[in-house]
């Protein structure tokens, strides 16, 4: 590698606190002291619609209409690290004080710049775990984070 091409990568690098990783999720929760860091994977984050169907006054084919909304649960995962503890004291808070939370997942850059933000209109942790420990491999511990929610689908007349 060029001698000014490695000098821009440990730039970037240090700009950006990442090592070869293009993009991360980050949780933004409102009215919240606690920001949980950069998350390696985000699975489930999608909508689907229930299907009608009804037969009018033309019985040689079904109409179809969509139908109620739904939202898998998100999980999000990471390596265990620092932010790990802040995960901890958060679940802590959530226990004690037991109210849908409002805020966003952010896909963000190598810079932590925001790239696609999905507003979550309710959301709550309904999971923590961690993968077994074992010394002896060579792979890091990893945290998933499960969130419920209502949707990410602004409602028409409701700020987006």
């Amino acid at each position: 590698m060029a001698p000014s091409l490695m000098s821009a990568g440990r730039a970037l690098e240090q700009l950006s606190g990442q090592v070869a990783m293009s993009h991360r999720y980050v949780i933004d929760i409102d009215a919240s002291n606690y920001q949980l860091g950069g998350w390696s994977k985000a699975a489930g984050l999608g909508v689907s619609w229930q299907k009608y169907s009804y037969r009018g006054g033309d019985a040689t084919h079904d109409t179809l209409v969509p139908g109620n909304v739904s939202y898998p649960n998100v999980s999000l995962s990471r390596a265990v690290g620092r932010d790990s503890a802040k995960v901890q004291a958060w679940l802590v808070s959530v226990t004690r004080d037991r109210r849908s939370l409002s805020g966003a997942i952010h896909l963000v850059d190598f810079l932590g710049s925001p790239v696609v933000t999905w507003r979550l209109n309710e959301f709550f942790p309904i999971g923590w775990r961690l993968t077994e420990f074992d010394s002896a491999g060579s792979r890091p511990a990893i945290e998933t984070l499960e969130l419920c929610h209502t949707g990410f689908l602004p409602a028409e007349g409701r700020a987006k």
